[in-house]
């Protein structure tokens, strides 16, 4: 495996201010400057800072996948996704993954999800981090209580149709795709080639 080579440069940059500019709700916008601390260069940044979020693999005891689209404003466009949201402030990042499955899909399960992997959604301007989790033996238990203006369609797919699923463009959310890439890596390739 390879290692990483450390060498003196990059260097960690000074705070030197902060100024909110602007909360909007999923995220405070901030302007920072900052300072580098050998070539004494400043400079203002965009921060945003945003709540912690988590995304959920929910696999059925039949070998599907819990898949959701739904409309995305950013693209203005549906998506094919794996249901996540935000962290409440003060919830486990578990209990919150298998929170929002069940609110937008229904389905649950009995075992606890299982941790996958943590990220950092795009570190050159957010703050915050992205958990993904794999629930195995999910059904169908409940109703789904969606937000506001949430309308989200429940697609169950073969989870070995996964990787097509990507190859042919119609998974393309990057969070989405850390966490199956994630799922893909574990103990759980056997299940999704099944």
């Amino acid at each position: 495996m390879a290692q990483l080579q450390h060498i003196a440069l990059p260097a960690l940059w000074e705070t030197i201010g902060r100024e909110k500019v602007a909360d909007y709700g999923i995220f405070t916008l901030w302007r920072v400057r900052r300072r580098h601390p050998l070539r004494q260069q400043t400079g203002e940044f965009v921060v945003l800072e945003a709540p912690t979020w988590v995304n959920i693999v929910p696999i059925t005891s039949e070998g599907e996948i819990v898949l959701i689209e739904q409309y995305r404003h950013g693209l203005d466009a549906l998506t094919l996704e794996i249901p996540g949201g935000m962290v409440i402030p003060g919830e486990d990042p578990r209990i919150a993954a298998e929170r929002e499955c069940r609110e937008e899909t229904g389905y649950a399960s009995d075992e606890p999800a299982i941790l996958l992997s943590t990220n950092y959604p795009n570190p050159a301007f957010l703050t915050n981090v992205c958990y993904s989790y794999l629930w195995r033996g999910c059904r169908r238990v409940t109703g789904t209580l969606w937000d506001r203006h949430e309308e989200i369609a429940v697609r169950l797919y073969p989870a070995r149709d996964v990787l097509q699923l990507i190859r042919d463009g119609h998974i393309r959310h990057a969070l989405v795709l850390v966490a199956l890439f994630s799922a893909l890596s574990t103990d759980i390739t056997s299940m999704l080639q099944t």
